[in-house]
């Protein structure tokens, strides 16, 4: 099952403590302080991976506790610097800080961004040693961590996403096409999160099926539309078995246009799927409909391996257009 949503807690490491400690030689007294400062608490960092199942590693631990600086110690030594926390994420996620709203954005594989910066380390008594004070005995804690709760959101990003209605056959068109073996079925709501598979290189994504409502959070409402936004060219499938073929792909492009209008600038091919279905005479038909709103258009049926080789080619070509 994806994991597209989920909250964590997690904590910068704390500062090392300052110590008293003195120069000594055998058979002598403390001959001056000595004491080292203590290391800095870990930092905290998110790092976006190609991996969107990852989050659900998290699931039953969800506090990432970083690494404590390290006590001061004799000698003026410094005490260990906590080794930072890198938290790996899916490419695409929003992370908020629940605390302040402030949002992040990971876009780009291998991102590192700091969320949280670990405590300073205490100072220890060499620090306080003057003309006045020779034989400081003062010394400082470290400083805590920050700490805060983070909610993180998944948003797919592909170069294509398989939108449309439930049994649209985007599911089976998905596997024929990249051998991605999402789960079908002959009903609504088969897909309840959304699939990828790999083409040529490229990221397909079958987005679970949209009902009319969607953007007012009806059926699975905002929790999948928000993953198209991040699709850079829509395949609008649309299935013959639709008794109203233009009115069903109406429903969607207003869907879309009540979630974020710009969603409607994105490129767009429309897929007629299930041809298999119907006559030649209601196939000609209904091209000649859509046409009027977007000339470019596919027929294709999974059973079909001319329609699928061209449909195959049409979004190479687009593809490798984008570039």
């Amino acid at each position: 099952m994806l994991i597209d949503e989920l909250k964590i807690f997690t904590r910068a490491g704390k500062g090392g403590d300052g110590v008293v400690r003195w120069r000594s030689e055998r058979g002598k007294p403390k001959m001056g302080p000595a004491g080292g400062n203590g290391g800095n608490g870990a930092d905290v960092y998110i790092r976006a991976v190609r991996d969107i199942n990852i989050l659900s590693n998290y699931v039953r631990n969800r506090k990432f506790l970083a690494e404590n600086g390290g006590e001061g110690m004799k000698d003026s030594m410094i005490g260990k610097n906590g080794e930072n926390l890198f938290i790996d994420l899916p490419i695409g996620s929003v992370v908020t800080d629940t605390g302040t709203g402030k949002k992040i954005e990971l876009l780009k594989e291998g991102e590192e961004i700091l969320i949280l910066k670990g405590g300073r380390g205490g100072l220890g008594n060499e620090h306080f040693k003057s003309s006045k004070n020779t034989t400081p005995m003062e010394s400082t804690p470290g400083r805590e961590g920050e700490e805060s709760e983070f909610f993180i959101e998944l948003r797919l990003i592909a170069d294509i996403g398989l939108i449309g209605l439930p049994s649209a056959g985007k599911s089976s068109l998905l596997n024929e096409l990249t051998r991605s073996r999402a789960k079908i079925g002959a009903y609504p709501f088969t897909t309840l999160e959304p699939n990828l598979g790999e083409f040529y290189g490229y990221i397909l994504a079958d987005i679970p099926g949209i009902i009319e409502g969607a953007s007012e959070g009806k059926g699975l409402g905002h929790k999948f539309l928000r993953h198209i936004e991040r699709t850079k060219i829509l395949a609008h499938c649309v299935s013959f078995e639709n008794e109203d073929v233009t009115g069903s792909y109406k429903i969607i492009r207003d869907e879309l246009q009540k979630f974020s209008p710009e969603l409607l600038e994105k490129p767009e091919l429309i897929v007629l799927t299930k041809f298999d279905v119907v006559d030649s005479k209601k196939i000609e038909a209904v091209k000649k409909e859509i046409e009027k709103i977007n000339p470019d258009i596919k027929v294709v049926s999974i059973y079909d391996d001319n329609s699928l080789k061209e449909l195959s080619d049409h979004l190479t070509k687009i593809l490798r257009g984008q570039k």
